[in-house]
């Protein structure tokens, strides 16, 4: 049994783009900060999801790191829809200049 959000598994985040990471990164920062502060003022009803949370930015931080130093690969389907809208805004560059 495996704590934290079923969808931040390692292996999701293997198959996840860097700025999507960090966009994740953020949300789960955010929800630690609400999370400590409805601690704090004694209105947290699920004290489990408080570790959930560490342990979702821990990954997260893990993986970026592991890309970082070359041990995890970036993952190559992202890599080919951005050759692709290369090639369709290279495509609409000229169509753009001809219109001014």
């Amino acid at each position: 049994m495996s704590i934290g959000s079923k969808n931040l598994a390692p292996v999701e985040l293997d198959k996840i783009e860097d700025s999507v990471l960090i966009e994740e990164l953020k949300k789960a920062k955010e929800e630690l900060f609400n999370l400590r502060f409805q601690s704090a003022t004694g209105q947290l009803e699920s004290h489990g999801r408080l570790r959930a949370v560490k342990r979702d930015i821990a990954r997260i931080y893990t993986i970026i790191r592991e890309r970082e130093l070359g041990i995890r690969a970036v993952p190559a389907v992202a890599a080919k829809p951005a050759t692709k809208a290369k090639k369709a805004d290279a495509a609409e560059a000229p169509a753009a200049t001809e219109e001014a």
